[in-house]
């Protein structure tokens, strides 16, 4: 009874014992099934195994079916960096936008997604987070990556230096940005002439002091607006009320619209960068008491998905944004596929009036 005892007690004192399991185990890595693996399985030669799954003939349909049923049963998949290396083409084209949280560039990155995987080709994109040596560095990464092409939205970096990093290239294209021909070949949009209808339109609803949020200094675009705004105002017998640099972002269209209120009080209208520039605009209105349109109008540009959503709906101008991801990936294949020098597309945006004027 005592010993029934003592062996109850030891029983009962043990802990349980738990597994601890980790959340995360470290995989063996797999084999790499290569070309000799399929060839010996078929029964054939290396040489022979690379012909048929290049469709480069050679075989008979017999040992064509065989290859392709042990390539299939060993689940080989071809590196396509190492056939880039063979056939001097990585079937890859690289694409910097310079900030991937920016509405206007999602739907570049589609139109250049559709346009790429239609050719056959992969798309590589790289984010530049408004960085002029990020996008420097990127570039020249890219070209390590073997890429065939490279397209770059609204380039940040200095023409010589933009210039000589696209140089090494194979073939490059430059959306809203110019280049010589011989450097790139381009997707303009029409900023200037964009502006100049913003600039009339403002005058026709009588707004005779507008003020500009200009985006960034370094912007190719942000310079084209101010051209045709300049210009227009000119032929209205006018000139900016006022004139502030930001980045083109919400936050910092606020900041600039809110120092444009208090610098020059009594502004009938704001022509923005951006349509993201305009909505933090549009916020710092509201904090300053100021209505829309009926004390000061608003404007932006590209017309992303969020701007008839807004209350009141913004006037922007359009850009066809898909439509340029597509132009700039076909022109981008043309110039890898005949080294030709087509050089120029020029998009005019629209002007869509809604609530904001």
């Amino acid at each position: 009874m005592v010993f029934l005892q003592i062996v109850l007690v030891i029983v009962i004192a043990i802990p349980a014992v738990r597994e601890t399991v980790p959340l995360s185990r470290t995989k063996e890595p797999e084999a790499k099934i290569t070309i000799a693996d399929v060839a010996r399985a078929a029964g054939v030669s290396p040489m022979t195994v690379s012909r048929v799954l290049n469709d480069q003939g050679g075989a008979s349909a017999e040992t064509t079916q065989r290859i392709l049923l042990a390539a299939n049963e060993l689940n080989y998949r071809p590196n396509p960096f190492a056939r880039g290396l063979r056939s001097d083409r990585s079937k890859t084209i690289g694409l910097l936008v310079p900030d991937i949280t920016n509405p206007f560039f999602p739907e570049v990155i589609r139109g250049a997604e559709d346009a790429a995987s239609a050719a056959g080709y992969n798309l590589l994109l790289s984010n530049v987070v408004e960085n002029s040596k990020r996008e420097g560095e990127l570039i020249e990464a890219l070209l390590r990556h073997r890429v065939d092409g490279i397209i770059v939205c609204s380039a940040r970096l200095p023409d010589a230096a933009l210039h000589k990093a696209l140089a090494h290239h194979r073939a490059a294209v430059l959306i809203n940005r110019e280049a010589p021909p011989e450097v790139a070949g381009t997707i303009v949009t029409d900023y200037e002439t964009g502006a100049s209808r913003a600039i009339d339109h403002l005058v026709e609803r009588r707004r005779r002091r507008i003020a500009i949020i200009a985006g960034p200094r370094s912007s190719f675009g942000g310079k084209s607006r101010l051209v045709g705004i300049r210009k227009t105002l000119a032929s209205h017998g006018l000139k900016a009320e006022g004139i502030v640099y930001c980045d083109p972002t919400a936050a910092a269209g606020q900041t600039a619209a809110a120092q444009l209120l208090a610098e020059a009080p009594g502004i009938d209208a704001l022509v923005c960068y951006n349509d993201l520039n305009a909505i933090g605009a549009m916020k710092a209105c509201r904090a300053a008491g100021i209505s829309i349109p009926e004390q000061i109008a608003l404007i932006g540009f590209d017309d992303i998905p969020t701007a008839e959503l807004l209350s009141p709906a913004l006037t922007t101008l359009r850009v066809q944004k898909r439509e340029m991801g597509e132009e700039a990936v076909r022109l981008l294949l043309s110039r890898i596929a005949t080294k030709n020098r087509q050089h120029g597309i020029v998009i005019v945006p629209e002007l869509i009036v809604r609530e904001t004027t």
